[in-house]
């Protein structure tokens, strides 16, 4: 039996298991995703009741035999960041983000950390979409899925600010002459000024509506065709 012992930790999901219990999904430094059932948790007298809510810094203590682990521990080792409004909605996208492109046991401590600087940087007020393109980018390099932003792929030739590409997930960057103003085709293609500035983590305001489309094809591309059901909070 495996026995973990004060885990840093956030919880991505939890759901109602039997009469007084949560299954949970946590996010932990170390061991990656890890799913728990905390038992009694629901319960009047129970230690961990409204603690086992995402966005909270916790520890977490759990034993382990099978594919589930028991909680055995839960200490909140800060105060939550506050997160309302647009800074909720982006959060439960982080979260969803998190548990359909994590596998289980899988550690990743550098995104750990991208993901809290992510949750303080949205309580902060911060603008959203800078801060989550910044975070999609950081989860698809830990995945493996790092976006090639300096140079086109046929050529190597470095990106250049004033022209125009097309990215391909399997390959990476192809420069293409733009379409039409208003034309379909001109939405699939991207600045080069905004590639550079998502490689800088420097994104203004007039970058934003092309990072989006690119994070989204790129998203849709390594995690599948199924809605992601955060996205249609915003709407």
């Amino acid at each position: 039996m495996q026995r973990v012992i004060l885990e840093p930790a956030y919880v991505l999901h939890a759901r109602p298991y039997l009469e007084t219990s949560l299954l949970l999904e946590a996010f932990t430094r170390d061991h990656g995703r890890v799913g728990l059932v905390a038992r009694g948790a629901r319960g009047s007298r129970s230690r961990w009741k409204n603690l086992l809510q995402p966005f909270r810094p916790l520890l977490l203590s759990w034993s382990q035999r099978g594919e589930l682990a028991t909680l055995t521990a839960a200490d909140q080792v800060a105060s939550p960041p506050p997160a309302q409004g647009q800074a909720l909605f982006c959060g439960l996208y982080a979260n969803e983000l998190l548990m359909r492109s994590l596998h289980r046991a899988d550690a990743h401590p550098e995104l750990f950390e991208a993901y809290r600087q992510l949750l303080n940087e949205l309580a902060a007020q911060f603008q959203p979409e800078p801060v989550l393109r910044i975070f999609e980018k950081q989860l698809l390099d830990a995945l493996g899925f790092g976006l090639q932003l300096e140079c086109e792929y046929a050529t190597g030739s470095p990106v250049v600010a004033g022209s125009w590409y097309a990215y391909l997930p399997e390959r990476g960057l192809v420069r293409r002459d733009p379409a039409p103003a208003g034309g379909s085709g001109n939405r699939k293609l991207i600045s080069g000024a905004a590639l550079l500035a998502l490689q800088s983590n420097r994104i203004e305001a007039c970058h934003m509506n092309e990072l989006k489309r690119l994070m989204r094809r790129v998203l849709r591309y390594h995690l599948g065709d199924k809605p992601l059901i955060s996205q249609s909070l915003f709407q």
